[in-house]
């Protein structure tokens, strides 16, 4: 089970990142260039934030199954200060947390706003926000963190 959800988690990143990065642009095309907020703008606000529900999900069983978290909790004293398990036992974990939140509260914050400039402006705010910080915490394959390559298979 734990290989498969590695692989889910693994691939469905990458829909994580093209959401959110055409989300940023749409609503940045829209803010700067004063467009009119379509359905299709809501659908791709709507689309990014169950997108990201779903990769956290995953993430969040794929953190109960594995080793790493297992080894981080069983030798928290030592584990704490070896990056390569605490980076996935605390800073990956919470810095994606975080970026769901912001993307949450980004995405019921544009629902609600009156005009379609103050839509595309709560959108390219707080998603752009949680697009930096997903970045940031994805463990790339030149990242300065620990790193995996970009897809993990079986």
């Amino acid at each position: 089970m734990y290989a498969t959800l590695l692989f889910l988690h693994s691939i469905f990143r990458w829909f994580v990142v093209c959401a959110i990065a055409y989300a940023v642009l749409r609503a940045a095309r829209g803010y700067f260039l004063k467009k009119e907020f379509t359905n299709l703008d809501n659908g791709v606000r709507h689309w990014t934030a169950t997108i990201a529900h779903l990769q956290l999900v995953i993430g969040i069983f794929l953190y109960i199954k594995s080793p790493i978290i297992h080894y981080f909790f069983s030798s928290f004293k030592h584990a704490f200060f070896d990056l390569n398990v605490s980076f996935f036992g605390v800073y990956h974990a919470l810095s994606m947390f975080i970026a769901i939140l912001v993307i949450t509260i980004g995405s019921a914050k544009a629902k609600r706003k009156k005009t379609d400039l103050e839509k595309f402006q709560t959108m390219l705010w707080w998603f752009g926000i949680a697009f930096i910080v997903i970045l940031i915490a994805i463990p790339w394959p030149f990242s300065i963190f620990p790193n995996r390559p970009y897809l993990r298979f079986f």
